[in-house]
């Protein structure tokens, strides 16, 4: 309509492989979200088989991991891309470990950089740790050159995804039982305060939900971690400042029941103005 204010609506969602999420009932909260943007972790899946489960979106950016039926990461929109982007330039390690993919739109909003993230879960004393800290140390680079970018061109950049660690202990609802453990380390935290405090990035779900418990966005499978809210927050939308005065409104979609749940990850969704 005439006179009505733009906006951008973005999605993000690790699917725990996208052929189990959509015959776990995925394409109805897609469809009744309708987000301009998507963006995925653990497709899991070929290329092929991942456009068939997203009809609606004819620009997917997807890059897959070596290692088949693991990890995956893509960007959907309803805009054409300018540019895609897989893995890091400075650190070609990643480039087939299906985890980081980035794409330029001309959005609604303005021109735009949109990233999809899967960083490794982990664990202490082991290879896979090392790679973990190998690649936060990739995205701290990364995320400097996006913000210089956004401040001397004014394309804004959104890095979202299943960042496996809780940020502080309002992220992590038995934080002290998982103290010295991958996810909750103070050496990967502290990768968080370098972007946050230092390159500037905003966190859009603390920056709305405030100094709160969670709001969580994955909860194992096992048990009743889910019933009781025994919750982690590690499902991000971090944006540059300037987009951040833009944001309207963010929210994360839990299942209203478990056997709701299309993945162990809810979606978490935000909204832009231009």
């Amino acid at each position: 309509m005439p006179g009505q204010e733009k906006q951008l609506v973005v999605a993000t969602v690790n699917v725990n492989g996208v052929r189990a999420a959509v015959r776990r009932g995925m394409h109805p909260w897609l469809e009744s979200r309708d987000p301009d943007v998507l963006l995925l972790q653990e497709v899991r899946a070929p290329d092929e088989e991942l456009r068939k489960a997203l009809p609606g979106y004819r620009h997917v950016a997807h890059t897959e991991a070596a290692a088949k039926g693991r990890a995956g990461v893509a960007v959907a929109t309803k805009d054409e891309f300018t540019a895609v982007r897989i893995g890091f330039a400075h650190d070609p390690h990643f480039e087939t470990s299906g985890r980081w993919v980035e794409v330029d739109v001309d959005t609604a909003v303005g021109p735009m950089t949109f990233v999809s993230a899967y960083v490794h879960s982990g664990e202490v004393g082991t290879p896979q740790q090392d790679d973990k800290y190998r690649f936060l140390n990739a995205m701290d680079v990364r995320l400097a050159e996006l913000g210089k970018t956004a401040q001397d061109t004014g394309r804004e950049a959104l890095v979202a995804g299943d960042l496996n660690i809780g940020h502080t202990e309002r992220d992590i609802k038995n934080w002290k039982g998982n103290r010295g453990k991958a996810g909750f380390l103070e050496d990967e935290r502290a990768h968080f305060d370098h972007w946050f405090d230092e390159l500037g990035w905003v966190d859009t779900q603390r920056q709305v939900a405030g100094d709160v418990d969670g709001p969580y966005a994955w909860w194992s499978w096992r048990g009743q971690a889910f019933d009781r809210d025994t919750g982690w927050r590690i499902d991000y939308q971090l944006v540059t400042p300037g987009l951040g005065e833009r944001l309207t409104s963010v929210e994360t979609d839990r299942a209203a029941s478990y056997a709701e749940r299309f993945s162990d990850h809810a979606p978490v969704v935000a909204v832009y103005g231009a």
